[in-house]
């Protein structure tokens, strides 16, 4: 019994360590309010990879405030990756839980649940590694950036650090790379296609669409009016309002073609209607 009453008392005890070990050797984030990050964990990463692999990194990164990032992107992205962002603290403890008990039900740490503010704090300070610490650590990282920068600060720093293709980080290195123009004018069909790529920018490159990224746009496309157009007026913390500054409008969702038909990006050359009897090759739209 006294075995046993010692193992009780020390559970608590060891799991209070680690907690207060991690709650103290994470980094602070105050900087951020009004220092844009030149680098981050996940870049570096990326970095050390491509040494190892006898190759010289790639870096196309291009800071550039949330008052010039497209809101149709903003929207996009939010759809995809975090509806609730605005209404949340840094954490979905739905997700969390749901996460948990496919976790436990597996017998290992497979599956996480990450909000914006989850992701963003991995991508800055953490490794991709899945295990308990690395996941305790994200998640009061995550609830120091909400305690700490209002919302569209942590938007803006996500949309400005994520990868979107090999050395590709941000939305500014992605509009200009993939599109020839600048994250503010970004279109809906466009932003969609970004979007769709965030889960595995590497696979499903948005200058070369897969069939597969194609239809995560469309998905993506259809859902852009499920959330509230984001605010695109107030300025960051740090950021005087600019007056010459290009404000996009919110361009209309555009009509989508049936279910399971492909959306025509922009620019695609689309050849005209055979006629009725005509000879001649295939093609597609």
């Amino acid at each position: 019994m006294r075995k046993l009453a010692r193992k009780l008392v020390a559970i608590p005890a060891v799991l209070f360590a680690v907690g207060a070990y991690v709650y103290l050797t994470t980094p602070d984030v105050r900087a951020l309010k009004i220092e844009n990050p030149k680098s981050t964990a996940f870049m570096d990463l990326r970095a050390r990879e491509a040494r190892a692999k006898g190759e010289e990194p790639r870096r196309n990164h291009r800071w550039v405030t949330y008052r010039r990032i497209s809101p149709q992107l903003v929207r996009a992205v939010l759809v995809t990756e975090d509806s609730a962002f605005w209404k949340h603290d840094g954490l979905d403890y739905q997700q969390i839980k749901e996460s948990l008990e496919v976790n436990l039900e597996r017998g290992e740490f497979a599956r996480g649940a990450s909000t914006i503010t989850q992701q963003l704090a991995k991508n800055l300070y953490l490794s991709p590694s899945k295990n308990p610490l690395r996941k305790l650590r994200e998640l009061i990282i995550a609830r120091r950036l909400e305690a700490e920068l209002p919302k569209q600060r942590i938007l803006e720093i996500y949309l400005n650090v994520i990868e979107w293709g090999n050395g590709i980080y941000g939305a500014e290195a992605a509009a200009r790379t993939y599109f020839g123009k600048p994250a503010a004018r970004l279109n809906s069909s466009e932003s969609a296609l970004l979007a769709a790529a965030i889960a595995n920018p590497r696979l499903m490159n948005p200058g070369s669409p897969t069939a597969r990224l194609l239809r995560r746009q469309q998905m993506v496309m259809r859902r852009m009016g499920a959330v509230e157009p984001p605010p695109v007026l107030a300025s960051t913390p740090g950021d005087p309002v600019d007056a010459d500054a290009v404000i996009p409008a919110l361009d209309p969702i555009p009509a989508l073609p049936p279910q399971g038909a492909p959306i025509v990006l922009p620019g695609t050359v689309v050849p005209a209607p055979k006629k009725p009897g005509g000879g001649g090759g295939s093609g597609r739209p």
